[in-house]
């Protein structure tokens, strides 16, 4: 019986820190090998509320400019908090990708979310920093 009690208590404790070790290092969610591979990401984060590992998606100097009457700069720590706050809730539009210019380190793509009553766009420019695609900038408007 206490080589049973030993066998489930060490079984917990491995689940137990087995979960936390994935919880620290979140980053390991996303593949960001290929552009395409982060422009999917970056669409899943958006509409799907898809959070593990989003602070690893953008540069260290990322910006979402929204265009409109009352536009706005978002700095990289407010979008990423933002992000994980939506964790889970989809949103209702369908999405359209079109890449625009592409380079070996270098891509803009138009992501284009249609929803019931309006429509936003979103130009976003990707980098290549040492193998990993980021996302460096995120322009939005809104019809």
């Amino acid at each position: 019986m206490k080589t049973l009690i030993k066998t489930f208590a060490a079984a917990a404790l491995i689940t137990v820190s087995t979960c936390t070790m994935a919880a620290s290092n979140p980053g390991k969610a996303l593949n960001l090998s290929t552009a395409d591979l982060a422009i999917d990401s970056y669409v899943s984060v958006m509409t799907e509320g898809v959070s593990g590992g989003v602070e690893q998606l953008f540069t260290a100097d990322f910006s979402q400019k929204i265009q409109g009457q009352n536009g706005r700069t978002n700095k990289r720590s407010e979008v990423i908090s933002f992000l994980k706050k939506q964790k889970g809730e989809k949103l209702n539009c369908s999405t359209n990708t079109e890449i625009l210019e592409e380079s070996e380190n270098y891509m803009v793509a138009r992501i284009t979310m249609k929803f019931d009553d309006f429509i936003k766009t979103d130009l976003v420019t990707l980098v290549n920093e040492a193998g990993s695609w980021k996302v460096a900038s995120s322009v939005n408007s809104y019809k």
